[in-house]
C-alpha cells in the first residue's frame, strides 16, 4: 500500500469495524412471518431490539476510530 492515505493498521481496524457492522445486521435478521395476517412476537426479542443496534454502533465507532487514529510518530515536531 505505497500510495494509500491510511496506514495498514488503520485499514485493518476499519475492516474489523465493517465486519462488526455486518454481524449486527445479521443479528437483526428473521422473526418475520410468511402470512401477513399472523403476528409473530419473535420480532420483539432482545437480540433484534437491543443487541443488534449496540453491535452496529460499536462497528461504526471502530470505523470512526480507524479513520481518525493518527499513526505513532506522526505529527510530532
Amino acid at each position: 500500500m505505497a500510495n494509500f492515505s491510511l496506514p495498514s493498521k488503520n485499514v485493518k481496524i476499519i475492516g474489523i469495524g465493517l465486519l462488526v457492522m455486518v454481524l449486527g445486521f445479521v443479528l437483526m435478521l428473521g422473526g418475520g412471518s410468511s402470512d401477513p395476517n399472523v403476528f409473530n412476537p419473535a420480532i420483539f426479542n432482545f437480540r433484534r431490539l437491543t443487541l443488534a443496534p449496540i453491535v452496529i454502533v460499536l462497528g461504526i465507532a471502530a470505523i470512526i476510530y480507524g479513520i481518525m487514529k493518527k499513526p505513532r510518530g506522526e505529527g510530532e515536531a
